[in-house]
């Protein structure tokens, strides 16, 4: 059976979405075509800007987009940017994201978890970034979310997995596919959480920044796949001490 991603009722062959913050058309072709991206998301403020473009003429048909509330301090104007983003014609899916800290731009889980309640009561396909805390990762299921979107790390630092304990914690414990997003920075560790058992990863800053675009974008393609691949057939035993031999150790030296 064909293994697929299925996020409020749509069905993805692909596990890596595009995050289009530093959106160029080299960066949403190369993601679409090199890293097999079938969802990308749209910050609605950058949608409705001019002399930039208009970034949904980049994006090819057929691909979901996934409007974020980027600029959102809370619940009630996330909601704000959710509804601008449905009357644009962006559909249902919705992320999330509500930061008041301007620092070090980490989410704000709980108008996070009032802004997914009020969205889901309204048919909103909810995917919200969050800080990875278990209790809060219930609550967003108890209030109708699709998925949890938890950091990996600080929005466009490419740190890596500074979080990953707690990324396992709730890939363990919540019932939800668990995309994470933001601060993946290497094709190694998108296959790392992979093999966790996250359901997609999220990426953007290190496609983007990357010094060749079209061959980062295919090693992350490349890398999610391996690390999913890795997930269902099942990692090896790690052993805490010693080790053991591949081979036999005893009878081939009988006369």
């Amino acid at each position: 059976m064909e293994d697929k991603l299925v996020l409020g009722g749509q069905e993805f062959t692909s596990r890596f979405i595009l995050g289009s913050g530093k959106y160029n058309v080299e960066l949403i072709d190369a993601a679409v075509k090199h890293a097999g991206a079938q969802m990308i998301t749209l910050a609605v403020r950058r949608a409705n800007s001019e002399g930039a473009g208009n970034i949904l003429n980049h994006i090819p048909k057929g691909t979901i987009i996934l409007p974020n509330t980027s600029g959102a301090r809370n619940a009630e104007e996330a909601v704000r940017i959710a509804h601008l983003a449905r009357e644009m014609g962006c559909g249902d899916f919705v992320k999330v994201e509500v930061i008041k800290d301007s620092k070090y731009l980490l989410p704000d889980n709980y108008e996070t978890i009032k802004a997914t309640e009020l969205l889901s009561e309204e048919g909103f396909v909810v995917l919200p970034y969050m800080y990875p805390d278990l209790n809060v990762a219930r609550d967003l299921v108890n209030a109708g979310a699709a998925a949890v979107m938890p950091l990996a790390s600080p929005i466009g630092s490419n740190k890596g997995l500074a979080t990953k304990e707690f990324i396992g914690m709730l890939i363990e414990e919540i019932s939800l596919p668990v995309i994470v997003d933001a601060g993946i920075g290497r094709p190694s560790q998108a296959c790392e959480v992979m093999e966790m058992g996250a359901a997609a990863v999220m990426a953007n800053t290190a496609i983007a920044t990357a010094g060749d675009i079209v061959a980062m974008a295919g090693a992350f393609k490349s890398a999610i796949e391996a690390g999913r691949k890795a997930y269902l057939a099942g990692l090896g035993r790690v052993m805490a001490k010693g080790g053991a031999a591949s081979s036999p150790l005893t009878g081939f030296l009988r006369d």
